[in-house]
């Protein structure tokens, strides 16, 4: 399956139906930093993480023509996480959303990977304004969204949830 995005290290694609990304998924899910910073969505076994991708980005790629992709290193196709873009109840933008694998924290990718997914979203989908949600620890994914010049638009909570976020705004200039 050919990219949809691609940047100097990574290949962004969609999900597909198949061990590899159910087995990426199922790690992804269960990363100390994603239960902490994310939510625990309570999937434990491959078949789980199947219809955890079933339900959540091939909904969301037929319903809105975009969602959470893999992010792939270029240099050996390694799985290294995921990012896009979701359409979420209680919000007004559509949301940048982004998570790796802890092999992969660290090095600038996440970073890489979101930069090419708000390219993408203004040039091939025409979205000019994204927003994200943080959670109220997360420093670093705050920086992220800093360096890419989202701006703090206040706290909100998302139908639901228990627990207020962050909320950062990213307008074409």
């Amino acid at each position: 399956m050919s990219p949809l995005i691609e940047t100097d290290r990574l290949h962004l694609r969609l999900l597909r139906d198949d061990d590899v990304d159910a087995a990426g998924m199922l790690a992804l899910l269960n990363e100390p930093g994603f239960h902490e910073f994310i939510a625990d969505r309570g999937v434990r076994t491959l078949e789980q993480a199947r219809d955890y991708i079933h339900k959540g980005p091939f909904v969301s790629y037929a319903a809105n023509g975009f969602g959470m992709y893999v992010i792939e290193r270029r240099e050996d196709g390694a799985w290294m996480g995921n990012a896009g873009l979701v359409r979420r109840n209680g919000l007004v933008h559509v949301d940048i959303g982004y998570a790796l694998l802890g092999d992969f924290v660290g090095q600038g990718y996440a970073l890489e990977a979101a930069r090419g997914v708000v390219k993408h979203a203004r040039e091939v989908l025409g979205i000019a304004t994204l927003c994200a949600i943080v959670s109220k620890g997360n420093a670093r994914s705050v920086c992220l969204l800093e360096k890419l010049g989202f701006v703090a638009d206040g706290v909100t909570r998302l139908p639901g949830e228990e627990e207020d976020v962050l909320l950062f705004l990213l307008e074409k200039a």
